[in-house]
């Protein structure tokens, strides 16, 4: 592989190289970060694609800033709750549970094979983890490599993005399509964002629950006589009809920058800590692959 320099590939995207880039860079390096979302509908002002732009450009950015490789994204995700009435033309794909945590097994089993001994995780869509805890803890079991999961968003806790976001906490900065969301897709592509279709709105008990109980965001919880002990099945859309969550109007392509620059800050960061982790595989090779 003479002439190869690993911190000048001319990209850091696995999909764009080929066997000769990938070998010189394993030759010194064993960590790949694999972005993974959902195809879902986000208000009728954002892209159906968000959560997957968004786990995509942190890993980009992370990728470049860490000089580690990053593979090409599991666009769909777990969106049952997110899929709504038929014909009605919402957009959003789901993969059933059993269905994610096959592609995320065979995905890290394939890198494995080939000698990646790190693998993390880019997750832009909350709800994948409730489907995917046992495919990570199978596969450190069956091979011992070291995965994880980086969760680039806000929901109820802001935490390094605190400080840029304007909205209240009754305004739900970090929810579905509010002022996180709208903000990092104005920064990724502002021609896929349309505010004037936007709307302020909260989220709601369904329905169907007594008045007694009460609902604030899109968490599992569900709060009665004050407390959150109960957690129900529900669909999106009977908890928010609109697919928005907060106040979407205070986001801007500015602040979209800063939180990208901030969590993929963040990530890489935490990947030369983590290159300091000793890995031992066993089981490299990838036998039930068929």
């Amino acid at each position: 592989m003479k002439g190869y320099n690993v911190a000048e590939l001319h990209s850091r995207l696995l999909t764009d190289l080929a066997p000769p880039d990938i070998q010189e860079y394993l030759s010194t390096g064993d960590t790949i970060l694999v972005p993974m979302g959902a195809v879902e509908m986000h208000g009728y002002h954002l892209p159906i694609g968000t959560d997957i732009y968004n786990a995509m450009e942190v890993s980009k950015r992370a990728a470049n800033k860490a000089n580690v490789l990053y593979g090409p994204p599991i666009w769909t995700g777990y969106s049952p709750h997110h899929l709504r009435e038929p014909e009605t033309g919402q957009g959003t794909l789901t993969f059933r549970g059993e269905t994610l945590r096959a592609v995320i097994h065979d995905t890290a089993r394939s890198l494995i094979h080939h000698g990646f001994n790190r693998i993390i995780f880019v997750n832009g869509h909350t709800s994948n983890t409730k489907a995917t805890d046992e495919v990570f803890r199978q596969l450190r079991y069956e091979t011992g490599a070291l995965l994880g999961m980086f969760k680039p968003y806000g929901e109820r806790y802001l935490g390094i993005i605190e400080d840029l976001m304007e909205n209240s906490k009754e305004e739900t900065a970090g929810w579905h399509a509010s002022e996180q969301e709208t903000s990092i897709m104005m920064a990724y592509n502002p021609a896929n964002v349309k505010l004037e279709r936007g709307i302020d709105t909260r989220a709601q008990a369904p329905d169907w629950l007594p008045s007694s109980f009460k609902k604030v965001d899109a968490s599992p919880d569900v709060e009665f006589q004050g407390y959150e002990y109960f957690y129900f099945p529900m669909e999106h859309q009977e908890m928010a009809p609109h697919g928005v969550i907060g106040n979407p109007f205070r986001a801007t392509a500015e602040k979209g920058e800063q939180i990208f620059e901030r969590f993929s800050d963040h990530l890489a960061a935490a990947v030369e800590e983590l290159k300091k982790v000793k890995v031992d595989i066993r089981n490299r090779k990838y036998v039930q692959k068929a």
